[in-house]
């Protein structure tokens, strides 16, 4: 591609994958943010819970500052507490939305638009219809709680079968939840990932294709699809990693597809630029500046031998 993608979209890095250790919301938190919010490689940051009001202020300016982008990812609040937005207990699920609920207010205090989260397990096919009715009611409370702080949701797919085993779930199914939550939520999107995509057995243009009405923003990655290879599984390796699913020619590929379906075009308004994130996590005995340095030098790379497809 012979132009830069500064003219297609903006790039972003999840915080708390390509800094583990902030994960907890307490460790190195400033400190890692201002690696991402001053290098300008990247305009947007997703971050996660930061537990200290003071230094929430502190990200909060720094992203003003910087003229960055924000969304909130509330995955290591879900995952780390067995949230489940689908549970076909009630009270289990109240719990759930009621604990989220005060990270839609930390998301408003940093300056974040868009909370991204992820359902619950999937119970299986006898209780899929079910689980999903649930979850469809969690999502609809939470972006009515949203609404009211100018917070709107997004809904990260993930894989049914390898890892996370979460109930959204294939591309398809996505949609379907998107279009229900569409009719109250005009704002409600959908995030698709490319390791997720390898794991739930999907490929970049027909998945990206039933996805796009809601789509609102994609990450790229990587993940180990063979049981007993290192970091099987949701493991966010590096671009190229040992046994790998994805490098440069997927990376290429799944650009093309971002261009085949639409979701990224010529001249879009600076204010409406469409985000491509980085999901990428140091595997044992590698260090985040590292993963760093392969991410952009992937991406460059892939970058010049993108050919631009034509708009859907």
């Amino acid at each position: 591609m012979e132009r830069h993608w500064d003219a297609y979209c903006g790039l972003s890095l999840v915080h708390f994958l390509a800094f583990p250790q902030c994960q907890s919301g307490d460790d190195a938190i400033l400190e890692t943010a201002e690696r991402i919010l001053y290098d300008d490689f990247f305009s947007a940051i997703e971050i996660s819970r930061i537990n200290d009001s003071a230094i929430r202020k502190q990200v909060a300016a720094l992203i003003a500052q910087t003229h960055a982008r924000v969304d909130f990812g509330a995955h290591p609040i879900i995952l780390g507490n067995r949230l489940n937005l689908n549970s076909l207990n009630r009270q289990e699920r109240n719990r759930a939305r009621k604990a989220l609920e005060p990270y839609i207010d930390q998301a408003a205090e940093i300056g974040a638009r868009r909370f991204v989260l992820l359902s619950g397990p999937d119970p299986g096919v006898a209780q899929r219809t079910a689980a999903r009715d649930a979850f469809v009611s969690s999502l609809q409370c939470l972006a009515e709680y949203g609404r009211a702080r100018n917070i709107s949701l997004l809904l990260e797919t993930f894989d049914r079968e390898v890892d996370k085993k979460a109930l959204i779930g294939p591309a398809e199914e996505a949609a379907a939840v998107a279009l229900e939550l569409h009719r109250d939520f005009p704002d409600f999107g959908l995030l698709y990932d490319m390791g997720h995509m390898v794991l739930l057995n999907e490929k970049p243009s027909p998945a990206l294709r039933k996805l796009k009405p809601y789509l609102q923003h994609v990450h790229v990655g990587n993940c180990v699809k063979v049981p007993g290879r290192t970091s099987y599984g949701d493991s966010h390796p590096r671009f190229g990693f040992p046994g790998s699913e994805n490098d440069i020619p997927e990376l290429v590929e799944f650009i093309e597809a971002l261009f085949e379906v639409g979701y990224l075009s010529d001249n879009p308004p600076l204010e409406r630029r469409p985000a491509v994130g980085f999901e990428i996590k140091p595997q044992p005995g590698e260090s985040s500046a590292a993963i760093l340095t392969n991410l952009k030098r992937s991406w460059r790379e892939a970058w010049a031998l993108v050919r631009q497809g034509q708009p859907a």
